[in-house]
C-alpha cells in the first residue's frame, strides 16, 4: 500500500485535476493514466537501449526518429502552450499508431483524447507524474488501486482490486507455464493477467537472464532489484504475445487501462474485450472463449448485486438457477475451462456455507462434477479499506469428482487488517504456497491429518453429510481449556455495589442464581 508523501502526491494530482475543471473521478483516472502510460513507454524505451547497449542485442523501438520529440523527457520540460499542443496533437494519436491499426489494443486507444483544457494543468500533472516512482512494478499496481479507491461508485458493484500480493501468492500456486490461455472473465485493470507474465518472466529465465537495476522506492531512495528477461519464452513468443492472455470487463475505462496495462508489461496484443461475460451475448459472440477453452482462469468477479434473471445466459442458470453474481461467475468460469483446466476465484464467505437451494446446488457442482482442490480462507481485512467482506479463494479442476478437499486458513497476509493496512511481519502467504505445492492427499485419513491446524484435509463423505458446507469452522478441531470463572454470588455481590448506578432489580437476579 502506499503511503505518506506518495499518497500526498496523488491526493495534490486529483485536487488539481478537481480544480482544473475535471470532475468525473472516471475522467481523471483516466487522465492520469493515459500521462503514466506515456512516461512508462519513454522509461520502457531507455530500459530497452541502455540492456541493448549492454547485450549488443537489437530491439524493435517504440519511437521512430521522427517521433523522438513525443517521448515523455524530451515534452516535459517544453513551455506549457508547446506541451500541450505537442500532447494533443502528437502524443495522444501515437497511442493508436504504437499499437497498430486492426489491433484490439488500437480499439480501445483510437477515442483516446486529452480531455484537459488548461495548459497550466497539463504542466502541473507532467511534473507530478514525472515524480512517482513508476519504475518499481509494486508502487505502480499500488497507484491504481490507490487511484480506483477515489472513484465515488467504487463498490456498488462490486468491483475492488484484489491485492498484488495475494495475486502473486494465487499465480505461484496455479503455476502456469509458457503454452497455458489464460483469462480473467472480470479483468477489471487486468491484475491477474499481468502478474501471470511477470511470472512467467522469472520462471523462463536463465542465469544469463536475469539482470539487476537500480530504481527509486516510495521514500526515494535508490534500491537494487532483479529484472527477468523471460530469454526462455523467446520460442513461445507470438503466443505469449496474441493467445495467452484473455480479458473480459463491461467496464469501457477499466478495460482501457488493462489494455495499456498489458501492454506496459511487455505483452504486444492482449486478447481484452468489452463484454459482460454472464449474457448469452458473450457465447455467442465468442463462442470459442465461452466453452472449454483455457487452461487456467484467475478471477475476483464482482459479488455484490443482483442480476436481471432475462439477460443472465440460459446456459448457466441450468447449471445454478440464481440472480446472484458470485455464483454465476463460478458456474462460468467452469465452463470455459478446457477439461482438465484449473481456476482460482476469490469468493465471498457466503458461497462456502449458505444454505440455500442455489447455494448448494452450486457447491454440489463443484464437488460431484469436478474436483475442488482447495479451499482457502482469507483474513476480513484483505480488502479494506474498500470493503470488509470475509472471502475465500476456491481451486478448482475442471471434471472428473473431488474425493478430499484441502483447507487452509490464512491468518496473517503480511499488512495490518485494519483500513490503515500496514506492513506486518507476520505473513501467512508464503507457506500457503509451500502447504498447497507440498501437500500428501495420502495422508488426508492418517494421524498426521491435524484437524486443530490451519490446514488439513476434509473427505467428500463429511462435506456432502453436511450439506456440501465448505467453511472450514465446521471442520476444524478446536482444543478447549478449562478456565475458572467467579462463583455467581460474587458476581452478584460487585453487581450490588452498583445497583443505583445500573438501576437493576438485582432482588430479582439473585433469586434466578
Amino acid at each position: 500500500m502506499i503511503t505518506g508523501e506518495l499518497k500526498s502526491k496523488i491526493d495534490k494530482l486529483w485536487e488539481e485535476f478537481w480544480t482544473g475543471g475535471i470532475a468525473n473521478p472516471l475522467t481523471v483516472i483516466e487522465q492520469i493514466t493515459f500521462l503514466m502510460y506515456a512516461r512508462m513507454l519513454d522509461m520502457n524505451e531507455r530500459r530497452d537501449e541502455l540492456r541493448s547497449e549492454r547485450s549488443g542485442k537489437p530491439f524493435k523501438s517504440r519511437f521512430s526518429e521522427s517521433h523522438q520529440s513525443i517521448r515523455w523527457e524530451q515534452f516535459r520540460h517544453l513551455p506549457a502552450e508547446q506541451m500541450y499542443k505537442k500532447v494533443k496533437d502528437e502524443v495522444f494519436p501515437h497511442f493508436k499508431d504504437l499499437a497498430g491499426e486492426g489491433t484490439l489494443f488500437a480499439e480501445f486507444m483510437k477515442d483516446a483524447q486529452l480531455m484537459i483544457q488548461k495548459p497550466s494543468l497539463l504542466v502541473k500533472a507532467v511534473n507530478m507524474i514525472s515524480e512517482l516512482p513508476l519504475d518499481s512494478a509494486d508502487v505502480k499496481g499500488d497507484l491504481y488501486e490507490y487511484l480506483l479507491s477515489k472513484l465515488t461508485t467504487a463498490g456498488i458493484n462490486g468491483q475492488f482490486r484484489t491485492p498484488r500480493h495475494i495475486i502473486r501468492a494465487i499465480v505461484e500456486m496455479l503455476d502456469p507455464d509458457a503454452t497455458s490461455r489464460i483469462a480473467d472473465p472480470a479483468c477489471g485493470t487486468a491484475g491477474f493477467l499481468a502478474t501471470s507474465y511477470e511470472y512467467l518472466l522469472e520462471k523462463y529465465s536463465s542465469p544469463d537472464g536475469v539482470m539487476t537495476e537500480t530504481v527509486t522506492n516510495e521514500k526515494g531512495d535508490e534500491i537494487e532489484q532483479k529484472v527477468y528477461l523471460g530469454d526462455l519464452l523467446h520460442e513461445h513468443r507470438a503466443h505469449v504475445d496474441s493467445d495467452m492472455f484473455h480479458g473480459f470487463d463491461f467496464d469501457s475505462t477499466m478495460l482501457r487501462i488493462a489494455a495499456m496495462n498489458l501492454v506496459m508489461h511487455g505483452i504486444a496484443e492482449p486478447d481484452i474485450h468489452y463484454q459482460d461475460t454472464l449474457s448469452q451475448r458473450f457465447s455467442e459472440r465468442f463462442p470459442k472463449a465461452a466453452n472449454e477453452a483455457f487452461d487456467i482462469i484467475l478471477a475476483n468477479p464482482p459479488f455484490k448485486g443482483s442480476l436481471d434473471e432475462e439477460g443472465v445466459d440460459p446456459a448457466l442458470l441450468r447449471v445454478v438457477k440464481t440472480k446472484k453474481t458470485e455464483l454465476l461467475f463460478v458456474a462460468l468460469i467452469m465452463r470455459m475451462l478446457k477439461s482438465g483446466g484449473r481456476s482460482a476465484i476469490v469468493v465471498p464467505d457466503g458461497v462456502l456455507f449458505s444454505s440455500s437451494r442455489a447455494h448448494q446446488q452450486l457447491r454440489e457442482h463443484l464437488i460431484d462434477d469436478n474436483q475442488l482442490e482447495a479451499v482457502i480462507s482469507l483474513p476480513n481485512g484483505v480488502f479494506r479499506p474498500y470493503a470488509g467482506v470475509s472471502t475465500a479463494i476456491l481451486i478448482v479442476t475442471k471434471g472428473g469428482e473431488t474425493d478430499h478437499v484441502w483447507f487452509y486458513n490464512v491468518e496473517e497476509d503480511g499488512f495490518s487488517l485494519d483500513d490503515r493496512r500496514h506492513p506486518k511481519a507476520e505473513n501467512d502467504l508464503p507457506d500457503l504456497v509451500r502447504q498447497f505445492k507440498s501437500r500428501d492427499k495420502s495422508l488426508a485419513d492418517k494421524e498426521a491429518n491435524d484437524k486443530t491446524q490451519k490446514h488439513f484435509w476434509v473427505n467428500r463423505e463429511d462435506i456432502a453429510n453436511n450439506k456440501y458446507n465448505l467453511s472450514q469452522g465446521q471442520y476444524r478441531q478446536h482444543i478447549y481449556k478449562a478456565e475458572s470463572y467467579e462463583p455467581p454470588k460474587e458476581i452478584l455481590k460487585r453487581l450490588k455495589a452498583l445497583e443505583s448506578e445500573l438501576l437493576l432489580d438485582l432482588d430479582e437476579l439473585e433469586e434466578m442464581l
